[in-house]
């Protein structure tokens, strides 16, 4: 991808609304991390089921158990949440507790365009996005014609709603996925990605499993590599580097998103695990979870926040766990880049910084 596919006239659109520094995030939902809907429009979810009540995503066949590309995590005990005061209140970090996990597999990079392409060619699977013609992608990184940008999310105009931006277009169509074949895919939803680990013998990971693999065996640190964010002075790990949302000097190298294994493994083996993209969780989303599970007393033993009531025709409104940051994560706006920090969406929504990665149990 072109380190600056701008078009000049939705950069023209964007200059007003840009000025000034934005607000810090401080909810669950800051939109540098991804805007929630269609393209950045709220709701949507009744839209992608079948006629029956199912989304395309429960028609994918059960593929084999497969652990390739995964590394083993042992059984143990881990301290689970923002030991620093670093996180957002409403984004429920703390308190740190004790949890303790069985042995599992995860996979030691993000999904990749050219893994999503395997599985799109032999099942015929069509993303959420595609379905809808429309996903959110970052001002800086649009190629698309004119008429294809419809506009910045409310009240967030670094993203833009673009018409034809899907997995295979992750700029929008003028751009291709083809050129990026060990990038993270990314325009997939959480449904997206179920389907995928559907096919591939595989599951999403829990919130916690994801955090301790996150960790590399450093309890309490910031990073997967410690508390300092660059260690003599390089980069570990792919965010923004400038003055957000206008300028990235692109000090790491990157714009958008950067190989999976652009940056050194944790001490588990897992690449990137912080910056870059997004990664759904298996998780519903709920604030308060750290908090219920301290009142309950006692370590809490391969916890997984429990599904919301709702009625069928409204699952995309379920919000679902992100976590890691992505490569728009900047101290000014949103300090996500921790491996303690949360974020959320709704299952039905894509954007151009969320991916995922794999999980299993231990067979």
């Amino acid at each position: 991808m072109p380190s600056d596919p701008v078009l000049p006239a939705a950069g023209q659109q964007l200059l007003p609304l840009l000025s000034g520094e934005p607000e810090p995030a401080e909810g669950t939902s800051s939109s540098c991390c991804a805007p929630t809907g269609r393209g950045g429009a709220a709701g949507g979810g009744a839209a992608h089921e079948h006629p029956e009540g199912r989304h395309p995503a429960d028609a994918v066949p059960l593929g084999p158990r497969s652990a390739r590309g995964q590394v083993r995590v042992p059984a143990g005990t881990f301290a689970m949440g923002d030991a620093h005061g670093d996180g957002y209140p409403a984004d429920g970090e703390t308190p740190v507790h004790r949890v303790e996990l069985s042995a599992y597999l995860i996979d030691a990079k993000a999904v990749t365009n050219a893994q999503y392409a395997a599985f799109v060619k032999a099942t015929g699977y069509v993303t959420d996005a595609e379905r809808d013609g429309v996903s959110a992608v970052f001002h800086l990184a649009v190629e698309a014609a004119r008429g294809d940008v419809l506009g910045p999310a409310a009240g967030t105009p670094w993203w833009l709603a673009v018409r034809g931006a899907d997995w295979r277009h992750p700029g929008g169509p003028r751009s291709s996925a083809a050129d990026l074949p060990n990038h993270p895919v990314v325009h997939v939803s959480w449904r997206d990605a179920q389907a995928y680990c559907r096919w591939a013998g595989k599951r999403l990971p829990t919130e916690a499993e994801w955090e301790r693999a996150a960790r590399g065996g450093l309890d309490g640190a910031r990073y997967p590599w410690g508390d300092e964010l660059r260690p003599k002075g390089r980069w570990r790990c792919n965010i923004w580097q400038g003055r957000f949302p206008e300028v990235n000097t692109l000090e790491d190298g990157h714009l958008t998103t950067a190989p999976v294994t652009a940056y050194l493994p944790n001490g588990l083996g897992l690449h990137n695990t912080v910056g870059n993209v997004w990664e759904w969780c298996q998780d519903v989303f709920r604030p308060t979870e750290y908090a219920d599970r301290v009142a309950a007393g006692g370590p809490v033993r391969d916890p997984l926040a429990a599904e919301a009531v709702v009625d069928p025709g409204q699952e995309g409104g379920v919000p679902r766990v992100m976590r890691g940051g992505s490569y728009l994560c900047h101290d000014s706006y949103c300090n996500r880049y921790r491996v303690a920090a949360r974020s959320a969406n709704t299952a039905e929504s894509s954007s151009g910084n969320i991916g995922f990665r794999c999980a299993n149990d231990i067979a």
